[in-house]
């Protein structure tokens, strides 16, 4: 009897997690072409799974409230990193990375796969 309570706990703490989850996370598809992976709980990893760069990890988030996240988002092309900023709406994810205290800043969309 205990193992079926135990094993019944176990199933809804799983489920319950996946609910739980920050809806940053998960697989996009970069303005590129290429497929980012957004991982974490608190403070989120971007790593390219795809392209030419598959397997570096571009960027490091923290959530800022209202859907916007804060960071670094780094070029994977020339290595520079910058100061990042986020704006999830629905499925699509505004990236930017930023100079000069967010005075110049450059941005893509990205889309949830």
């Amino acid at each position: 009897m205990f193992r079926k309570v135990s094993l019944a706990l176990a199933a809804t703490l799983i489920v319950a997690s996946a609910a739980w989850a920050d809806p940053i996370e998960g697989n996009w598809k970069t303005q590129a072409g290429s497929t980012a992976a957004i991982a974490g709980s608190g403070s989120f990893s971007i790593t390219l799974k795809s392209g030419k760069y598959a397997g570096k990890t571009i960027g490091s988030f923290k959530a800022a409230g209202d859907n916007k996240y804060t960071g670094t988002i780094t070029d994977p092309e020339t290595d520079k990193t910058y100061s990042g900023k986020a704006t999830l709406s629905g499925a699509s994810l505004k990236m930017s990375g930023c100079v000069l205290g967010g005075l110049i800043c450059k941005s893509q969309t990205w889309h949830k796969l």
